[in-house]
């Protein structure tokens, strides 16, 4: 007996079919990956029946392990095994934590990351590419049958970098990765599909290096990001790295080769965890020199000593719910994401922070991934009753470097993603042929607080008066996030631009104070941009009459009369040395005034010049 298949309108002929998708949570300490089955997503299993696959890598003298089967050689070969990769990634040597607590050999060689391997350099895409080749098999063998598209979760503050840094390391994987989704939203996603809420939520995530806190509002399959904010290198690993400095003061460990290195800092994360159910823990381990150590941590002490840990991530919700301009009392919930979260003061001091208990009953290990794997299958076509629309961020301003050293924003912070604007220029001298376009990222008004991302050239701009040129700037960023940057001059339709790709991420510091130097100097940097914007002008205007009286000042005006304009000049050009935008503001002022007949006069004379020589009814009127 033969079964008839019916397929409902605009579906496939064989409904039982659909393109494989599958989202991934590339973690710090570990991997998942998912996909959605019957309408439901769930995470996928290896072989062993494993979801968490840790994101290790081992590269032996002939073979590469991955995942677990990588955690064996973590102690007996820690130089040739790669953990904790994604901190590494879009960064350089001198962004690395913890540099002489690593037990790697990198190539000092290149200012890029390059670490010494059994199997030769290897660069963090090449690592990450390799987790992802795992997961890829483990999704291709669960679902029997080629994974079609993926999409891969990055942390909300990755800058532009980090974003292609993980794009590079799929393509190097053969995945097609149909969009790159903040981890926060990927949360956001899952909670909000799978709990049936609706509301405002803060989505707070610490994972095993980075932390990103993100505020959603989730309304009828809309999932909107008021504000994102975060460190880009903050996360479990540096609680574990706090308690590794804490055995190796009191126990006098200073010089400790690679094996040992790696060995404290598992002994380290399992204290961790083991105060996150017990008060007091002791650790007892012999050290490859035989040496015997013994330490004990109460947890009252480890709060202690990593309080300042826990308190930068209050700042970031600060500064998100500012910009979200909303108050403690306008969240509906607190969802918590990454292993991190577990420690038992995480939990405490959010509960203590928002007045309320945060929303645990999705493992915050998994919720990531079937965040992705819910956008993925949208993503991949496969039709869905839960269909969702997605409106990310920008963490930060963007825009383009103008005279006097300021800075203009051309999109600004906590913008919806995808997003395209647009602004026009001008020259600023006559007969200017070219334009540098530096592109900033940033939220102070100076060029030199903020930071730089690009530098490029328009040229073949038409000579012209100063002013006359239109050169139209535009700033796109994609849905992962990518930015690239034109220019246009109007009149000739020249172009010119470029993909935004700066050498390495952003630093911990360079991050945390962009919008706190922000708030700080607020005042200062608008009597800044006030001087600046006055000077622009005054030395404008000194330039223009300057070289009208040169050309025409003898023959249409008077004696007296171009000694008091040519008083004016020197007197707001001195003004100009000084810091009093407003003396400036009035001087020039004074100036425009003085020159009113002047320019009435220059007027006069090149209407008589345009019409000498020609009778009235040759005129256009």
């Amino acid at each position: 007996m033969a079964l008839l298949q019916i397929a409902e309108p605009g579906q496939s002929t064989l409904p039982h079919q659909h393109k494989l998708s599958v989202g991934i949570d590339l973690g710090t300490t570990n991997s998942l990956v998912a996909t959605v089955q019957s309408g439901l997503a769930s995470i996928l299993k290896d072989i062993d029946g494993q979801e968490l696959i840790p994101s290790v890598v081992h590269y032996g003298q002939n073979v590469t392990h991955v995942g677990h089967d990588a955690l064996p050689f973590l102690l007996t070969d820690a130089k040739n095994t790669i953990v904790s990769v994604k901190r590494f990634m879009g960064q350089s040597l001198n962004d690395i934590q913890y540099r002489d607590a690593l037990p790697y050999e990198f190539d000092e060689t290149s200012q890029d990351i390059q670490l010494k391997t059994e199997q030769g350099i290897k660069h963090p895409i090449e690592v990450s590419a390799d987790i992802l080749k795992k997961l890829k098999t483990i999704a291709e063998v669960s679902l029997c049958g080629e994974i079609t598209a993926a999409v891969i979760t990055v942390p909300a503050y990755f800058d532009d970098t980090q974003r292609q840094a993980t794009k590079d390391a799929a393509k190097l994987a053969g995945l097609n990765v149909l969009r790159l989704i903040n981890e926060p939203t990927a949360a956001a996603v899952a909670y909000g599909l799978d709990q049936k809420k609706e509301g405002t939520f803060v989505i707070y995530d610490l994972g095993g290096g980075t932390f990103d806190v993100s505020i959603l509002k989730l309304h009828q399959g809309i999932f909107e990001v008021l504000a994102t904010n975060g460190h880009p290198h903050l996360g479990g690993d540096d609680f574990d790295q706090a308690i590794a400095e804490m055995i190796k003061k009191e126990c006098g460990l200073d010089q400790l080769n690679h094996e040992d290195k790696r060995f404290l800092i598992t002994e380290a994360k399992k204290i961790k965890e083991s105060l996150t159910a017990q008060q007091n823990v002791t650790a007892k381990f012999k050290l490859s020199n035989a040496k015997d150590i013994s330490f004990s941590l109460s947890r009252d002490t480890f709060i202690h000593s990593t309080h300042n840990l826990v308190q930068k991530t209050i700042q970031p919700i600060k500064r998100a719910l500012n910009d979200a301009k909303l108050s403690i009392t306008s969240i509906d919930g607190v969802v918590m994401v990454g292993g991190a979260t577990r420690m038992p003061h995480i939990q405490s001091e959010i509960k203590a922070f928002f007045n309320q208990e945060p929303l645990n009953n999705l493992n915050p290990d998994e919720v990531v991934a079937l965040g992705a794997a819910r956008q993925a299958h949208t993503l991949a076509g496969n039709k869905s009753d839960q269909d969702l629309l997605l409106l990310d961020v920008t963490p930060l301003s963007l825009g383009i470097e103008t005279m006097g050293g300021l800075v203009e924003k051309i999109i600004h912070r906590n913008s919806t993603i995808p997003i395209a604007k647009a602004q026009e220029f001008t020259t600023f001298k006559d007969g200017q042929t070219a334009m540098s376009i530096h592109v900033l990222q940033g939220e102070r008004e100076r060029v030199s607080d903020c930071r730089s991302l690009a530098n490029f050239t328009l040229t073949g701009i038409p000579p012209m008066v100063a002013g006359s040129a239109k050169i139209r700037v535009a700033f796109q960023i994609d849905a992962d996030g990518l930015l690239s940057v034109s220019a246009k001059e109007l009149s000739t339709n020249k172009e010119t631009s470029v993909t935004v790709k700066p050498s390495y991420g952003l630093t911990e510091e360079q991050m945390t104070h962009m919008l706190t130097q922000s708030f700080e100097n607020a005042e200062e940097d608008k009597k800044i941009r006030m001087l600046s914007e006055a000077k622009i002008e005054g030395e404008q205007i000194v330039t223009a009459v300057q070289n009208a009286l040169h050309k025409d000042g003898s023959h249409l005006l008077t004696l007296d009369e171009i000694k008091n304009i040519q008083n004016a000049i020197d007197t707001l050009s001195l003004s100009l040395k000084g810091s009093d935008a407003d003396l400036i503001t009035d001087l020039t002022k004074n100036l425009n005034a003085l020159t009113e007949t002047f320019a009435a006069k220059l007027m006069d004379q090149s209407v008589g010049k345009a019409l000498k020589g020609k009778s009235i009814d040759k005129v256009n009127l």
